[in-house]
This record gives structure tokens, sequence and C-alpha cells, in this order.
């Protein structure tokens, strides 16, 4: 018989990353993970037992290759011929440069309202500040966990 953990079993830790110089894929791909849970002993695909994520320094985070202009976000308005597009540069120059790591780990979560809930617990923050040295933040250091990570 397989233990399933209980909610108040479930302990949510918080973990800091600077995002400076790193690469969107290699990043959203570790923050899904930790979303999910999955980085835990005790992972259950249909229970809430990730971790929160905060990121720092996202205005500075970088794309390999030409995905910078060259990648297309769509998204639908729901009106016929409705189809709107945006790049990552266009987004920046908005000043919505959270949007863009926003929209990589939303992608890599699967559908669903326990997707949504999930995506609720990643604070992205523009600069170096961020209003959660309260919880005590556990600090990764993303770029040492192997060398692809950074972006020249």
């Amino acid at each position: 018989m397989t233990p399933f953990i209980k909610k108040k079993e479930i302990k949510k830790d918080w973990y800091l990353i600077n995002a400076q110089d790193l690469s969107v894929g290699r990043l959203a791909a570790y923050i899904s993970q930790v979303l999910r849970g999955k980085n835990k002993s005790k992972f259950n695909p249909h229970i809430d037992n990730g971790d929160f994520v905060v990121v720092t320094n996202v205005d500075k985070i970088k794309f390999t290759g030409k995905k910078f202009t060259n990648k297309i976000y769509y998204r639908h308005t729901g009106h016929p011929g409705g189809i709107k597009e945006s790049t990552p540069s266009f987004l920046k120059e908005k000043n919505k440069t959270e949007q863009i790591l926003k929209l990589a780990v939303k992608r890599m979560l699967p559908g669903g309202p326990l997707a949504k809930k999930q995506l609720t617990k990643l604070k992205v923050y523009n600069g170096d500040k961020h209003p959660h040295d309260v919880q005590k933040p556990i600090v990764i250091d993303f770029g040492k966990l192997n060398k692809k990570n950074f972006v020249k």
C-alpha cells in the first residue's frame, strides 16, 4: 500500500534564486519541479506539497541563441481573428520581464486547477529586493548546479 502524505504533514519551504545571467528554460524547468514538489521524497501528483520560490533579478535573465527576438508567445482573445502575439523583447520593452519567466514556468506545469494553485507560490521580482525576508528563504545558487545554466 502506498503511503499518502496528509495535509498537516506537509512542510512548505521557501527558496530564493538570483536569476542574473541564467538561462530562462533551465531555470523554469527547475522552478516547476520545486513548485510541484518533485524534489521531495513524498511526491504525489494530486497533492500540492511543493515549496515557495522567490526569484530576484528577473530583468537580467537571458535567452540562448536568437530566442529573445524570434520566440513568439501566442494568446487568443476569444473573438474571431483575435490571435495576439508577443516576443520576449516586446515584453521587456513594456517592463513586463516577470511575465517572461512566469509564462515559461506556467507552460511547464500540467494544466488544471492544481497547477494554477502551484503557480501562485512563485514570487518574481525585478531587482534584488523582495518582501519575503521574514520567511528566511533558503538561497539556491542555481548557476553552480550546472555550468550550462549561465548564458554569456
